[in-house]
């Protein structure tokens, strides 16, 4: 009898207690990958450069190295904001109806460099809060490290809580694969600038 009375116990304190629907380990382990992936890229990208290199601006119009990482680390702290924001309100599974694109429409278009875009005025290398490569940089890596640990450790509903941007809808899931992609479009562009043929030697 006193066995019941516990068992009914703990199921009604079960009951009670609200549902947690978080991502799978497979989402999770392709999250972290992407994450950790495109924040080595990207730093790879910068190995062995010299101050001329990151300042070289293939034509006036187009950004240099610098503006380049400046942009990434601009967009990671504002793409983060976005992101929590949305997970910090109330699920709702109902939004999903507005989200067209899969993970991997997600990773590959967002990454597309043939695909122009304007970034937000706040997010012009010129407006964000960096002076040089060096102080962007550590703010990226800062700000990375600490997402992958929030994936590695969260436990939050990321597929209920959708935000969404000037191309569309997406979950908080994909706005964190989008955070990884975002990354390499732009890790992309330095390479393009370093293959350049009129990029300083050194």
């Amino acid at each position: 009898m006193k066995k019941t009375v516990l068992f009914l116990g703990a199921f009604i304190l079960l009951s009670l207690s609200p549902s947690k629907t978080g991502i799978t380990k497979k989402e999770r382990k392709y999250a972290i990958q992407v994450l950790e992936q495109t924040r080595d890229e990207l730093i790879s990208s910068l190995k062995n450069l010299s101050v001329a290199q990151i300042r070289f601006k293939p034509v006036e119009n187009r950004w240099s190295i610098e503006e380049c990482v400046k942009h990434i680390a601009a967009a990671e702290i504002m793409l983060w904001q976005m992101t929590n924001g949305k997970i910090q309100e109330p699920a709702n599974a109902e939004k999903r109806v507005e989200i067209k694109m899969t993970d991997e429409d997600v990773m590959i278009k967002g990454a597309d460099r043939g695909v122009k875009v304007k970034t937000a005025p706040s997010l012009e290398p010129q407006n964000t809060p960096f002076a040089n490569t060096g102080e962007a940089i550590i703010s990226f890596k800062d700000n990375r490290d600490k997402l992958i640990g929030y994936v590695k450790n969260t436990d939050a509903d990321l597929r209920n809580h959708v935000a969404t941007l000037p191309f569309g809808s997406l979950d908080c899931y994909q706005m964190i694969l989008f955070m990884a992609a975002h990354t390499r479009r732009h890790t992309a562009q330095i390479e393009e600038i370093k293959m350049g043929l009129v990029f300083p030697k050194q």
